[in-house]
């Protein structure tokens, strides 16, 4: 109970003092609040090294016990333990590392925005089929025109007036007011969270 009460105070002391310290940066607080943001970070990291090597753990299990579909196991961690060598060897900005992002990392992330975009018509089509209202119609349209607006035909090249008028206004002002509201939600969402963390409503960092 005592190392609740102390894991408690010292997060929400810590906590306040790099919000004090941000909205009035006074000579004395900005090198501490500084400071500490920089153990933050380093605790951040030593987190994130813990869950990757808990999840080679996990994985290895099933290998070892020969689970069903280990084989995905078997190469999530020979890909993990390769990047890993390439990125200690010749470092995040050599020339095997970016080869690396670039001939794996960004063709499967191209591959999930085209994923994302062919479950964004399926999304469109069935929320018509539910609800045909004007908003759900402006959806639709939006969604087909920002598609339309950004592949290339084959010989052809960009769709008139779609890919050199319509896609940029569609990306500079209905894309980028949506990723705003988006930001704004998640900023607000992050502010509510630390807020009932530092007035204790919520302890993640000492249990219930």
């Amino acid at each position: 109970m005592k190392g609740k009460l102390v894991a408690t105070v010292i997060a929400i002391s810590v906590g306040l003092f790099i919000l004090v310290g941000t909205l009035l940066p006074f000579p004395i607080l900005v090198p501490m609040r500084l400071e500490l943001l920089r153990w933050a970070v380093i605790i951040s990291s030593a987190a994130v090294m813990v869950g990757i090597a808990n999840l080679i753990s996990v994985h290895f299990q099933k290998v070892r016990r020969r689970e069903k579909n280990s084989i995905y196991s078997a190469v999530l961690i020979l890909s993990m333990s390769f990047t890993l060598a390439l990125g200690v060897v010749f470092g995040p900005n050599g020339e095997w590392t970016q080869a690396l992002f670039e001939g794996i990392i960004f063709p499967v992330e191209a591959s999930l925005m085209a994923l994302l975009a062919v479950t964004l018509i399926y999304a469109s089509v069935r929320l018509l089929r539910r609800r045909a209202d004007l908003m759900s119609i402006v959806f639709v349209v939006t969604a087909a025109l920002t598609i339309f607006a950004s592949i290339s035909l084959p010989f052809f090249g960009e769709i008139p007036l779609l890919g050199d008028v319509i896609g940029p206004w569609l990306t500079s002002t209905l894309a980028a007011g949506g990723a705003r509201g988006l930001l704004l939600g998640v900023a607000l969402g992050a502010l509510t969270t630390g807020l009932r963390a530092l007035f204790a409503f919520d302890r993640p960092f000492g249990g219930k």
